[in-house]
């Protein structure tokens, strides 16, 4: 998978001066590499008879509905608050300087069904594990965590102890 780094362009002081910024619409745009990575997040699973893929607000949504495609899956958005038309379960999550939430439907899962949760990003850690305590709140059981990049210097990993995290590419 390390040939789709250079698939992805970096943009330095982006959002702010000192951040490197990982750019992977070029990824998206290359036929080879978007379906690469959709491989990639899906084949460790496809015997694992998932139910459903969990997409994170926002760029989860690019691949999660494929990956859910691909294991002839369901696909549920966990999103920002207010933006879910029916009763939600909400979780509020701790961040470096502050504090986020996030939202899911009160009937997206139900119990016992497998969960696989796709991001772009596994950065610290947190909204992953919000996303994790969301599905368990709901009774469904996390199979495992996929991620196009995760960025290994702020050990967002460790944040999700006990579940299955893959990453395609690691920086």
């Amino acid at each position: 998978m390390d040939h789709l780094k250079s698939l992805i362009r970096e943009v330095p002081d982006f959002p702010k001066p000192g951040i490197l910024f990982y750019d992977i619409t070029t990824l998206l745009k290359d036929p080879g590499g978007l379906r690469a990575v959709i491989d990639g997040l899906s084949g460790k699973y496809l015997n694992e008879k998932i139910d459903t893929v969990i997409g994170i607000e926002a760029r989860g949504f690019i691949f999660a509905p494929a990956v859910a495609y691909a294991l002839n899956a369901g696909f549920v958005p966990v999103r920002k608050p207010g933006k879910l038309p029916a009763a939600t379960e909400r979780i509020e999550y701790k961040l470096e300087y502050g504090t986020d939430s996030l939202e899911i439907h009160l009937d997206a899962v139900r119990p016992g069904q497998k969960i696989l949760i796709v991001d772009d990003v596994l950065a610290t850690g947190g909204t992953a594990h919000a996303v994790v305590d969301l599905v368990r709140n709901l009774g469904g059981v996390v199979v495992g965590l996929g991620f196009v990049l995760e960025l290994d210097f702020l050990s967002g990993r460790e944040r999700l102890p006990g579940c299955d995290v893959q990453a395609l590419l690691h920086y």
